[in-house]
């Protein structure tokens, strides 16, 4: 099966690393794609090229997901397959640009210096060229779950956007205290929030654009700050339960 990774950033490069086939890059940024391809012993070819392949793999920033399928998917002889993290609109792309292809949105919930890990996977049109790719993902020792895109989108307002959002907000609140401060509960939040603060601004920014839930998080945090000792206390419980 040769693969077209569309996209030669991280995801891209962790999926061409995670299946054992003949893979090609193509990247607006024609250099990016050279290298791609060369740390998989692969080839670039351009994206406006006219050549097909068995499998075509979307691994775009999710802003650009759904006119990458539009343009690309028309160069599967199969499958197509996105990365992109939302689910609801790449699924309906890839429908209707590749209406007679098999079809699948994979969502790996990690990064790729976190792999191997969950992967959500919506198979809309399942075939033999799917099951391959989720055969090697798992023999590469990843765990794939399958969902609807209402549910996976849903579950990524709470998982990225109000988490995410959590975090920057500490980030930003917090102040320098000195070396020998310090509680497990702070300890922790910190090592999180310098762990999330090492990614991609890019990334993180797609995030809270396509997912609702940062403004949950505001709301939140005004009802602590207004809240007396017994209100609180209240909150406290309703968080608990």
């Amino acid at each position: 099966m040769d693969v077209l990774v569309v996209g030669a950033g991280a995801m891209g490069r962790w999926f061409a690393g995670s299946i054992d086939e003949p893979v090609a890059f193509a990247d607006a940024d024609p250099a990016a794609a050279k290298r791609a391809a060369t740390d998989v012993d692969g080839r670039a070819v351009d994206l406006d090229s006219e050549a097909a392949f068995d499998l075509v793999c979307i691994a775009v920033p999710m802003g650009a997901t759904v006119a990458a399928i539009e343009a690309q998917a028309p160069r599967a002889r199969d499958a197509v397959v996105d990365l992109s993290g939302v689910m609801a609109g790449p699924v309906a792309a890839m429908a209707e640009h590749a209406p007679d292809r098999e079809r699948a949105s994979l969502h790996p919930l990690f990064g790729p210096e976190n792999a191997p890990g969950r992967i959500a996977v919506v198979a809309e049109a399942a075939g033999p060229r799917i099951d391959a790719v989720r055969a090697q993902l798992t023999a590469a020792g990843n765990g794939l779950f399958d969902t609807t895109p209402a549910e996976h989108d849903t579950a990524m307002e709470t998982i990225q956007a109000r988490t995410h959002a959590a975090l920057l907000a500490f980030a930003l609140a917090a102040e320098d205290v000195p070396e020998p401060y310090g509680t497990p509960i702070y300890d922790g939040l910190r090592a999180l929030a310098d762990d999330f603060l090492g990614g991609t601004p890019r990334v993180y920014a797609d995030i809270q654009t396509t997912f609702e839930g940062a403004d949950d998080v505001a709301e939140a945090a005004r009802r602590i700050a207004e809240a007396d000792g017994e209100s609180f206390a209240g909150l406290y419980r309703d968080a608990r339960e």
